[in-house]
């Protein structure tokens, strides 16, 4: 996968968290994921489409920092994944889509974007709608570890 369509997803996640959670995500290595198993607790999955391809973005926080990340927006505690961390999660994915959709068309990459959708529980899948290979991207914060699956066709 080009790496010019991958670092915009991971730019805008970055940006995202340091500007509306004051959180600093650091990335790991870039890598092929294999299987469809989430690593993490709770994941906002978006599609979006061109005329000439069509790929989706999940965002999969582990319970510890997306709690975190939640408390740092909204100013009050979290001690479980609700439907207020749910909400949380696709307005994050929706942003971190929305910095990533206007970094490619910089580029010359023009996509419509859908409506991200929200998988809670423990070892629950993510299934990507395009036949691309999935990279996986890992982040780590102060509160634990997140994730970004980038697949393109």
């Amino acid at each position: 996968m080009n790496a010019e369509i991958v670092n915009p997803f991971l730019v805008s996640l970055v940006n995202v968290l340091s500007t509306m959670a004051k959180t600093e995500a650091k990335p790991g290595k870039p890598t092929l994921k294999q299987g469809e198993k989430a690593q993490g607790d709770v994941t906002g999955v978006i599609g979006l489409s061109s005329a000439k391809t069509k790929g989706s973005l999940a965002i999969t926080f582990k319970e510890s920092a997306i709690l975190q990340i939640a408390s740092q927006m909204l100013g009050e505690e979290f001690g479980k994944i609700d439907d207020s961390i749910s909400d949380v999660v696709g307005e994050i994915t929706n942003m971190v889509m929305g910095g990533a959709k206007k970094l490619l068309s910089e580029k010359g990459y023009k996509f419509d974007m859908a409506i991200p959708s929200v998988i809670v529980g423990k070892d629950h899948t993510i299934t990507h709608k395009t036949k691309g290979p999935v990279v996986l991207v890992s982040f780590e914060t102060v509160a634990g570890n997140l994730f970004v699956e980038v697949c393109f066709e």
